[in-house]
């Protein structure tokens, strides 16, 4: 998950340790466009969940990616 700003994503990283949703903070992968260095990076299998939470928290994000073999591809 990209963000656009680093208070963005210090909120959703606040909000899923609360929950002990399982991520980790990373430097933003350079393939991935953002005007924030830090992502999250998580599990496929949380992405519901972790979707839900921002959602209802009003968390603006870049988008959420998928890496491939080559890139980062968008899922949101």
């Amino acid at each position: 998950m990209a963000f656009d700003s680093s208070q963005q994503a210090l909120r959703a990283e606040m909000l899923l340790d609360e929950r002990q949703i399982t991520f980790n903070l990373i430097p933003t992968p350079a393939g991935i466009t953002a005007g924030c260095a830090l992502s999250l990076a998580f599990a496929e299998g949380e992405l519901e969940e972790i979707l839900d939470i921002v959602r209802a928290e009003n968390v603006q994000m870049r988008g959420i990616f998928r890496r491939t073999e080559s890139a980062y591809e968008p899922l949101i």
